[in-house]
Parts: structure tokens; sequence; C-alpha cells
């Protein structure tokens, strides 16, 4: 039976760890638990947030409403062929546990998405991504409950309208949809490893074989060695999307900063590195109050203390301004504030 948890400490729910409580809190781990769900007082008459593993979440307050949180376990084969393997993923699966799963039987996919914190659930609302590869490449369907219609539905990929760092979920579907199930359509051998990333290629260069499972130690390897721990250093990843502009402002920018790294955005324009426009503009391991730029990856925001969201935001800001003013670009949020 569901329990609706009144007055709920979110500190060990957001791996910023922010000390915020919300009005209410349910967590969903069965199909059951969704019916009682949408039948109770609290589902129809309080604001409503889904929350995962709060791994792309920063709380500037308390939540004044009901916190759904799903935990639907599961991994499942639901279909097989000679070259590829169909898994179907409880939401509630820890992301890197699944690629960890996967690349032990030798499927191939997921390796380059490896150390990414938070819930399966959440892969294709972020459309995560890294090192040349996106959920969205992966993602066979998306299987859920339209809390507003009160009935199952299952989104394509086509059309979960995936965009960088986005998809329909994010955005039109906002806390009206709550993912259930993930499938993905992950490949046998031979697998096409994607290591046109430098810093990838070069680290692969020193393997004797360049495997899945060789790509997926680079990958945690070179993350680790960026990025702060989030059972240590309160945070949410990259803070801030690489801006994309026109070809012309890149161009531009090029003539000005010889170094400045640019890559070809697949969906138009040019993508720049937005950690190398953060340390350009000075702000690399800068610090406010109890929150920081990580020293190692400027586009790491983190709690350096007991930082509260609005700490955190005023940091952002800061960044932000500074690095309009030296560059004329504008730093757009890859986290989600509430």
């Amino acid at each position: 039976m569901i329990e609706f948890k009144p007055n709920f400490s979110l500190k060990q729910y957001n791996t910023f760890g922010i000390d915020v409580t919300s009005e209410y809190f349910a967590e969903i781990t069965s199909a059951e638990d969704i019916n009682e769900l949408l039948a109770a007082d609290v589902f129809t008459y309080y604001p409503r947030l889904i929350l995962g593993g709060g791994s792309n979440m920063l709380f500037t307050k308390n939540f004044d409403g009901l916190i759904i949180h799903p935990k639907i376990e599961g991994i499942h084969v639901v279909e097989e062929n000679e070259d590829f393997v169909f898994l179907k993923v409880g939401s509630g699966i820890v992301w890197d546990e699944l690629v960890e799963y996967s690349v032990s039987k030798g499927w191939g996919g997921l390796e380059n998405l490896s150390s990414i914190p938070g819930n399966t659930g959440a892969s294709p609302i972020q459309n995560i991504g890294a090192y040349g590869v996106e959920a969205k490449d992966v993602i066979m369907e998306v299987q859920g409950i339209d809390l507003v219609k009160n009935k199952t539905q299952t989104y394509t990929n086509k059309a979960c309208e995936f965009a960088y760092r986005s998809s329909i979920f994010k955005r039109e579907h906002r806390n009206s949809f709550l993912i259930t199930y993930v499938v993905f359509k992950l490949k046998k051998f031979p697998h096409k490893l994607v290591i046109h990333y430098g810093q990838v290629e070069q680290a692969l260069q020193k393997e004797n074989k360049k495997t899945i499972s060789s790509m997926r130690r680079i990958i945690s390897m070179i993350r680790n060695s960026k990025l702060p721990d989030v059972k240590k250093i309160g945070n949410a990843g990259s803070f801030f999307k690489n801006p994309v502009v026109t070809s012309e402002i890149a161009e531009h920018l090029k003539n000005n900063y010889e170094d400045i790294p640019l890559y070809e955005n697949p969906g138009g324009g040019t993508k720049i590195s937005a950690a190398w426009l953060i340390e350009k503009a000075g702000c690399k391991g800068m610090q406010s109050g109890n929150a920081g730029s990580y020293q190692n990856q400027p586009l790491v925001l983190v709690n350096l203390g007991n930082a509260k969201g609005e700490e955190i935001i005023r940091l952002a800001e800061h960044i932000k301004n500074k690095v309009n003013e030296m560059f004329e670009v504008v730093l757009e949020p890859e986290v989600n504030v509430i």
C-alpha cells in the first residue's frame, strides 16, 4: 500500500544535498501503487513533482506539494535477434548499474554513458549524453502513465521529440507523465565504438583490445578525474549546457580565440565547450559562500558545505554574466531549478 509521508526531507534525494522538505512524498514501486496514487486526494489537490535520483535537480526552497518518487525495478530482455537485444528497464534502476550490466553481457551502446549519476527513468527526460553518445541513440520506446488523462501510454523514439538535453517529457509533459519503463536497443558483437572525443581516442590507443569494456573503463576514469563524487561533494554534474551558436559566430570566436574548442552539432550550428568559456572568463574554482565552481571541471557547480539552493543560483548567474560579457554567448542551465 502506498504511503504518503508528510514533511519529508529531500536531502538524500537530490545529489546537490540541499536540505529542503516536501509537503508529501510517495514512492511508486508497482502498477498498484500508481492506481492508489491517482485515486488519492493528495494527488488531486496538491502540486506535483516527479523526482527520480535527483541528479539533475536544484531545489531553492521547500516543495509545497507532492513529490512522486518512481522506484520501479527490473531489467528484462523482451526481444532478441542475431544483431540486437531489446531491454525493458524499470525507471527506478540506477543508471550506471544498467550500463555495467549491459557491458557485462556484451551488449553495446551504453558504454559511453558510464558513470552518469541518476536513475534510468531520467535518461529520456533529459536525453542524457556524453562523449558523442546520447540516450536517444539507444532508446526504442518509453512507457508510462499520463497523469492528466489517467491512462497508460507508449512513446516511440520519434514521438519522444529528443533534442539536446531535452525531450517531450521535459517540455510539454513536464511532471505530467510518469515513466515506468524504458526500452533500449543494444548491439551485439561486432560493436560500433564511438571514440572521436580526443581524450577517449588517445586513451583507447593504449589498449590492446578496443572493446565496450575498455571503453567503459576509460570513460569512467576520465569522468572520475574531472568530476566530484556526489557522495562526497554535492553536485548535479554539468550545470550548464554547451551552447550552440551559428557558424558565423563560431568563426568570429575562432578568429579571436584560436584554442576555443568547437564541435559540429548534429542538429545544426556549432557547439562550444561551456567549460572552456567558464575557465577563460576567470570563473574556474570560484567560490561564493558555500557554493563553488569545481576546480577540476568548471562546468560543475558544487555544494562546499551546507549550501542553500539560492547560493548556487547566485553563483550560476554570476558565471553566466561573466561569460556573456566576455564572449557574448549565453549559457543555459542543464539542471532543473525548482
